[in-house]
């Protein structure tokens, strides 16, 4: 997968399928099952060195998917760092911020609020965007606004580029979860 084939799926109408990772099976899991950009979300870790170690577990798991990772507090520095373990790009807010990792030849996965912030995302380099929150008239105009492809997850529909799930959820841990909580509960565990 290429970020120009990103694009041609926006262009395509076909919907780019992402998913939220933090290990090499998982990962591994995701892109054989055809996700095209496998993310290695920042809810996970708790410091930046981290989060960069599962980027570089989830880098090891995929073979054909882009990998995202994002980067909190992004610097180029940070950025860079991430690029070197793997990231095909990285994910952070800021059109200033942005800006600068695009002319550092950093592919950047632009996240956002507003739809109106998706064209300025665009014109500061970003090749991708990811728009939480956005609901079906926002989305549909952040979508008609640029280019580039818009997915999203939380939030998200079928008005967008593409959706964003968490592998987490994709299997529906947390509904085991709270079974096996209720189940505990019950025995007096």
């Amino acid at each position: 997968m290429t970020i120009a084939e990103l694009q041609a799926m926006k262009r395509d109408g076909r919907k780019i399928a992402a998913v939220v990772c933090w290990d090499m099976n998982t990962a591994s899991v995701a892109d054989a099952a055809g996700a095209d950009i496998v993310s290695v979300g920042d809810s996970a870790a708790d410091t930046l060195d981290e989060l960069l170690a599962f980027c570089a577990s989830v880098r090891r798991g995929v073979a054909r998917a882009l990998v995202s990772c994002d980067v909190p507090e992004a610097t180029l520095e940070r950025a860079r760092r991430a690029v070197d373990l793997g990231a095909d790009l990285v994910k952070v807010e800021g059109v200033g911020t942005v800006r600068e990792l695009a002319r550092a030849g950093i592919s950047v996965f632009a996240q956002i609020e507003r739809a109106d912030e998706a064209r300025p995302m665009e014109e500061a380099g970003a090749v991708l965007i990811d728009f939480r929150h956005s609901g079906a008239e926002e989305g549909a105009r952040a979508v008609a606004a640029v280019s580039i492809p818009v997915i999203g997850g939380l939030g998200g529909g079928p008005w967008l580029d593409g959706r964003v799930r968490a592998a987490h959820r994709l299997l529906d841990v947390e509904s085991y979860l709270r079974d096996v909580r209720a189940a505990r509960a019950v025995r007096g565990d």
